[in-house]
C-alpha cells in the first residue's frame, strides 16, 4: 500500500478493498458478503467502520442490503462477469482500434525527451546558472500588477506583452520582419510543427525535408499522413535545387540557421532559392530556428522569414533551448493570413498558454535579462563544445571524430571504426549516458553515416572529461 493509500480513513480503505473484488470478479454477483459485525471482528476495527463501508458501496449500487438478510453483492454487477467471460482468462487483452492518424502516432514512436540532464543529452541546456532570484522578482511584480486576472486564460495568440517583446527581439536579432499582431505563443516547437502539419497540407500531401533530419519534425509530419521527401544536405546545408525537380510539393521544412544535426548553415543562395520555389509554387517554407542564439564564430546569419517578401515562410522559435525546458513557451511568426488559421486551430489542441509565465518572460526579455542570459551561456557553450572536442581528440582518438559546429548544443560525432550504433547507444545508456544515434535521423534506404550526436551545454568541463570516459570504456568493452 502506498502512502497515500494509507493517509486514507479506514472505512474507505476497506471499501475500495471490497469494491477491487467485486470489480475483479472475486465477488460474483448475489454473493453474500460477512455481517459487518463479524468482520468487524475479523479486521479488528469498529462496526462503524465496517458499516461505514458497507453505506458507501451501497450508495453506489455494489452491494445490496436485505432487512433481515444481510448484504450481498448487487446483481447490476452481472455485466462484469459477462465482460471478463469474452476472453479466456490469462490471455492478452486484444489492442485497441486506433485511426490511422493513431497508428502513425504509435509505430513511429513519441519525440524522446531526455527528462534528467544527464550527460551528452542532445539540446539540453544549463538550468545550474540561470538567473532564477531575477524571474522570482519579475513574477512578483506580474502578481502584484495582475493579481487574479492573471488566474484567467490567456488569448488564445498569446499575451500581448510577450508578443511585442518577441516581435522586437527576432526584428533586432534575427532580421525578422514580425509584428506583435504576426506572432502566435504556442507550448513548443513540436506544437508548431503539429500545427504546420495540420493545417498546411493535407494526407497523403508532399512535404520535403532535411536528410538527415530533426527526428521529431519527421515524426509531426508522419503522423500527420503526410508524405515525407528527404532532399540530401551537404556542407552549405540542403541541396534546395532538387526542389526543382519535384512534380509536387506544398512544403520545405529548414533548420537553416543549424541544421539538425549536422550544424551546416543554409547558404545565402540556397535560401533565395528556397523563396523563389516557394513563391512559384504557392508552397510553404517551415524555418525551426530552434538555437539560433548560439552562434560561436561571427553573427549569425538573418532568418530566412527576413528575406521572404512574398509572405510564403513561416518561422519557429522556442525558449526551451535558451531559457529552460521547463518554461514551456515557444512561438511562430506567421504570414498575415495564416494568423487567424493557426490561432483557431491552436485553440483545439490546447487553448492557451499559462499567462503568468509568458508574463514574466516578456518582462525578462523587455529588461534586458534574456539578452544578458544568452551572451553568458554562449560564452559557457562555446567552452563546453571546445572542451568536448579535445576530450574526444584525447580519449578517442581513432574511435570517434568530432565534427566542431560553429554554433548549437551539440556536436555530431563520426565512428572511425566498424561499431554497432544501436548497440552503443543502448549500452552508454545502461552507463549512465544518453546519446542520439546519427543514422537514426537519415530517411531510410539513403545512404548514412554512423555515429552519435552528442549534447554538450549542460556539463562542465569536468563532468564532460567524466562523461568521456566512461563513453570510452563503453565503447573499448563492446569492441573487445
Amino acid at each position: 500500500m502506498n502512502p497515500a493509500q494509507r493517509a486514507l480513513p479506514l472505512h474507505v480503505r476497506i471499501q475500495r478493498a471490497i469494491r477491487q473484488l467485486v470489480l475483479d470478479g472475486a465477488l460474483d454477483a448475489g454473493r453474500a458478503l460477512p455481517a459487518s459485525r463479524a468482520l468487524a471482528v475479523s479486521l479488528g476495527v469498529s462496526r462503524d467502520t465496517v458499516e461505514a463501508a458497507y453505506g458507501q458501496l451501497h450508495a453506489e449500487g455494489f452491494i445490496e442490503r436485505r432487512v433481515g438478510s444481510g448484504s450481498f453483492v448487487a446483481e447490476r454487477a452481472r455485466w462484469l462477469d459477462r465482460h471478463d467471460s469474452t476472453r479466456p482468462r490469462g490471455t492478452a487483452p486484444q489492442p485497441p482500434r486506433l485511426s490511422q492518424r493513431g497508428n502513425a502516432m504509435y509505430r513511429n514512436g513519441g519525440v524522446r525527451d531526455f527528462l534528467a540532464p544527464r550527460a551528452f543529452a542532445p539540446g539540453v541546456p544549463e538550468t545550474r546558472t540561470f538567473p532564477l532570484p531575477i524571474w522570482e522578482r519579475l513574477q512578483r511584480q506580474v502578481l502584484r500588477q495582475w493579481g487574479s486576472a492573471a488566474l484567467l486564460h490567456s488569448p488564445p495568440q498569446g499575451m500581448e506583452a510577450l508578443r511585442r517583446a518577441i516581435a522586437d527581439y527576432v526584428n533586432l536579432e534575427r532580421g525578422a520582419h514580425a509584428s506583435p499582431e504576426r506572432v502566435l505563443v504556442v507550448t513548443s516547437s513540436q506544437q508548431a510543427l503539429t500545427l504546420c502539419a495540420s493545417v498546411l497540407l493535407d494526407p497523403g500531401e508532399q512535404i520535403f525535408i532535411e536528410n538527415p533530419v530533426y527526428h521529431g519534425a519527421r515524426k509531426a509530419f508522419d503522423a500527420a499522413g503526410l508524405r515525407c521527401v528527404p532532399v540530401a544536405v551537404d556542407t552549405e546545408g540542403m541541396r534546395v535545387d532538387q526542389l526543382d525537380d519535384a512534380i509536387a510539393g506544398r512544403a520545405v521544412f529548414l533548420t537553416p540557421s543549424h541544421q539538425f544535426p549536422s550544424g551546416t548553415t543554409l547558404a545565402l543562395d540556397r535560401r533565395l532559392h528556397a523563396i523563389e520555389w516557394a513563391r512559384s509554387r504557392q508552397a510553404w517554407i517551415i524555418e525551426d530556428d530552434y538555437d539560433s542564439e548560439f552562434h560561436y564564430a561571427g553573427k549569425p546569419m538573418a532568418c530566412v522569414q527576413g528575406l521572404d517578401p512574398h509572405h510564403r515562410t513561416i518561422y519557429i522559435g522556442t525558449f526551451t533551448k535558451s531559457l529552460f525546458p521547463g518554461l514551456r513557451i515557444a512561438f511562430m511568426v506567421l504570414p498575415p493570413a495564416l494568423v487567424a488559421p493557426m490561432t483557431t486551430a491552436r485553440t483545439l489542441l490546447d487553448g492557451h498558454s499559462a499567462p503568468i509565465p509568458q508574463l514574466t518572460l516578456a518582462r525578462f526579455m523587455d529588461g534586458g535579462h534574456f539578452g544578458a542570459h544568452v551572451r553568458a551561456m554562449r560564452v559557457i557553450y562555446n567552452q563546453r563544445r571546445d572542451a568536448l572536442a579535445q576530450l574526444l581528440r584525447r580519449h578517442l582518438p581513432g574511435v570517434l571524430e568530432p565534427r566542431v559546429p560553429d554554433g548549437g548544443m551539440q556536436m555530431p560525432c563520426l565512428f572511425l571504426q566498424a561499431i554497432d550504433e544501436a548497440r552503443a547507444v543502448d549500452a552508454a545508456r545502461r552507463a549512465g549516458i544518453d546519446l542520439l544515434g546519427l543514422s537514426t535521423l537519415y530517411a531510410p534506404h539513403t545512404p548514412t553515416r554512423a555515429g552519435l550526436l552528442m549534447g554538450f551545454a549542460a556539463h562542465t568541463p569536468q563532468e564532460l572529461e567524466q562523461a568521456v570516459k566512461t563513453l570510452a570504456q563503453v565503447l573499448h568493452d563492446m569492441r573487445r
